[in-house]
């Protein structure tokens, strides 16, 4: 596959790099980067983003997108990272919730919502995981049951991430029980903000924090419905793979080997800024040139699968067995990295770095659950391999 990109994207990752850069968008961005909040509130800078055209680029301009290319999506996507921005409002809201809008959603949903998520003026979450049901969705017990006007959702959702900030919940309830346990499950907008809706926040290492979402009565009417009823697996087995590209895991990744790297000393006989050798510095041993090579090639093969992703999105072609090879791939050596450069400079790092490093720690071990545990996309890797499927 070739990976270069044309004169029209190698320009348009100049001009979101310069939108990054643009005194308000940068102000906002330094100004929650600096905060000392464990979880500051990023919403002020996804309007920014919004307002400079960076959400929703490969969105129809009918819903208030940019009508270019999933390439040129993944490009804002990367720079964004790369600058520093939080993606968890990116993913769960334009990535996972727009996306499968676009996909099943009706036009009356499509107008209602996406121009405000792609405007930063509103955010989504997803509510599919249950309590000591895990992400299985074939188990799940919330229930959806018809009342008058449409219906009325009970049940629990557990480790949603920002569900006490957003504005709708893209929940997964049953509301049959005949057929299959895949069958009778359905999809529906809830609105976050209805006081049958109580989020409560847990305790968790990662700085980023997850939520308990109980739903108490929530009643939803037909127009909230995503894909039709009963239709809910079929339309989440279509969409998964656009959410599965590996590109946030891959930039994870990219950002920790940076860090991890930089933190060594420059090699013995290094011209420094001012011209003159750094005779004192010992730079990285033997061992820790070996490590910094093995990672370095692996997070290049992470972006690299991802990317490939990417192309075949834009190709039409996106198949489950390349998304959860570089979602597995991605995750597992984000979370390796972060061990890694936590490992290798343990105490002695700058108060900086440390935090950086102390931060990715605690974040890595969710990495292979979110999104789909490595086990699952290890078994989805491996029926494919095993009915004649090539990568």
């Amino acid at each position: 596959m070739d990976f270069s990109h044309t004169n029209d994207e190698l320009m348009f990752r100049e001009r979101v790099k310069e939108e990054l850069r643009s005194p308000d968008l940068g102000a906002a961005l330094a100004a929650l980067l600096g905060s000392a909040e464990r979880e500051p509130d990023e919403r002020g800078v996804y309007r920014l983003l919004g307002e400079h055209g960076l959400l929703g680029v490969d969105w129809p301009r009918r819903y208030g997108g940019q009508g270019r290319t999933a390439v040129h999506a993944a490009i804002a996507v990367e720079e964004m990272m790369r600058a520093g921005v939080p993606d968890t409002l990116f993913v769960n809201g334009v990535q996972t919730v727009g996306n499968l809008l676009l996909l099943a959603g009706t036009e009356e949903q499509k107008q209602r919502i996406l121009p405000r998520l792609a405007a930063g003026r509103c955010f989504a979450s997803v509510l599919y995981t249950e309590p000591g049901v895990g992400s299985d969705l074939s188990a799940l017990t919330t229930r959806a049951v018809p009342v008058d006007g449409g219906h009325r959702i009970d049940g629990v959702k557990m480790f949603n991430l920002k569900s006490g900030i957003t504005d709708y919940g893209l929940c997964a309830a049953r509301t049959s029980t005949e057929g299959s346990r895949y069958e009778g499950l359905t999809l529906f907008l809830v609105d976050m903000r209805a006081p049958e809706v109580l989020a409560e926040r847990l305790d968790t290492m990662s700085d980023e924090q997850f939520y308990r979402v109980a739903l108490d009565g929530v009643r939803v009417t037909g127009a909230d419905v995503v894909g039709g009823l009963g239709q809910g697996w079929a339309v989440l087995a279509e969409a998964l793979p656009l959410e599965r590209t590996g590109l946030d895991f891959a930039l994870r990744a990219e950002r920790w080997y940076r860090a991890g790297c930089g933190g060594f000393d420059a090699p013995e006989g290094l011209a420094g800024s001012d011209g003159h050798d750094r005779a004192a510095a010992p730079g990285p041993t033997a061992d820790q040139l070996a490590d910094i090579g093995r990672h370095g090639a692996a997070t290049s093969a992470a972006r690299l699968l991802a990317w490939r992703c990417v192309g075949s999105a834009e190709a039409g072609r996106l198949d489950e067995l390349g998304t959860s090879t570089a979602k597995w791939y991605a995750s597992e050596q984000a979370a390796a990295v972060a061990r890694w450069a936590t490992a290798a400079h343990d105490f002695d790092a700058p108060p900086e770095l440390a935090a950086l490093l102390d931060s990715a720690y605690r974040e890595a071990p969710g990495l292979t659950l979110s999104g789909g545990t490595s086990e699952m996309m290890l078994q989805t890797i491996s029926s494919f391999l095993l009915a004649g499927g090539t990568t």
